[in-house]
């Protein structure tokens, strides 16, 4: 079990790793070597997760999620398997962290009433100040 936060641990046979090459530069080793890690994490077969952090994951997912709602994240910045394949968990793990907290509703606030008369205040001011540049009849 992998803990991720105080209440969540996911198991490590919920995580499925294929190793394939990786692209860019990188002279002869790119050609030879399958260095690229893609991680795929299955969230809606998931028991570990709870389900608003699942659909909250889900969301935070964005492009990475495919339509069977598994999570496919590409990591290829490292020239070891090993230190790419850190990477992409922890680039997992950091998301459904994210996921884990849970949002605060926002409260709706109302104007304070020495705004309101300040705004007010200003209209009238601006409406004087046009009131004046207007020709009045007779001032040819």
């Amino acid at each position: 079990m992998i803990r991720i936060t105080d209440t969540i641990a996911i198991d490590e046979s919920e995580l499925s790793e294929s190793f394939v090459r990786a692209s860019g530069p990188g002279g002869q080793n790119v050609n030879k070597v399958s260095s690229a890690v893609q991680l795929r994490f299955d969230v809606r077969q998931s028991p570990s997760l709870p389900n608003d952090v699942a659909l909250r994951l889900m969301r935070l997912a964005g492009k990475r999620l495919t339509k069977e709602g598994v999570i496919v994240i590409i990591a290829q910045q490292h020239r070891t398997q090993e230190r790419n394949r850190e990477g992409a968990r922890d680039r997992l793990f950091t998301m459904i962290r994210q996921a884990a907290v849970k949002p605060t509703p926002r409260r709706p606030t109302k104007v304070p009433k020495s705004q309101r008369r300040e705004r007010l205040e200003a209209k009238k001011r601006r409406s004087g100040i046009k009131s004046l540049r207007r020709s009045k009849p007779g001032w040819d």
